[in-house]
């Protein structure tokens, strides 16, 4: 099993344990939501952080193009969600299916009628920016 797979089971578990299930049906009012649950530094990997939280993506909605300076794993809770990757083919994830995103690729994610709600894994070096905006 790889680095990577044995940080992702391990985020996976935590986040169970933190039971981080969604507490009711989208407000379809509302904007995109970011809610950080957790930001820690890994204990074997000095300068890196791992960073938890939950997206709450209203329907019909695009989230701004954007790159992380590390690795990005998400599990979808709640409704769907497509996931644009710069230069591949947009795929849609529902409920219970996982999805990566590669250090520093341009990405977004877009939801149709329902929406999604997100738990979003972030593995990078400590005292970078979650997230860089591209135009």
């Amino acid at each position: 099993m790889t680095k990577h797979c044995m940080t992702f089971l391990a985020l996976a578990l935590l986040a169970l344990a933190f039971n981080v299930a969604s507490s009711g049906p989208l407000d379809d009012s509302a904007k995109p939501k970011l809610e950080t649950l957790m930001r820690a530094e890994l204990a074997r990997v000095a300068g890196t952080e791992v960073i938890l939280s939950r997206v709450t993506v209203p329907p019909k909605t695009s989230l701004p193009k954007h790159w992380h300076p590390g690795e990005e794993f998400a599990y979808i809770l709640e409704g769907s969600a497509s996931l644009w990757l710069e230069g591949e083919v947009q795929t849609t994830f529902g409920p219970g299916e996982v999805l990566s995103v590669p250090l520093k690729k341009v990405h977004t994610a877009i939801t149709g009628e329902e929406g999604a709600v997100i738990l979003v894994f972030r593995v990078h070096e400590s005292g970078q920016p979650e997230r860089v905006l591209v135009e």
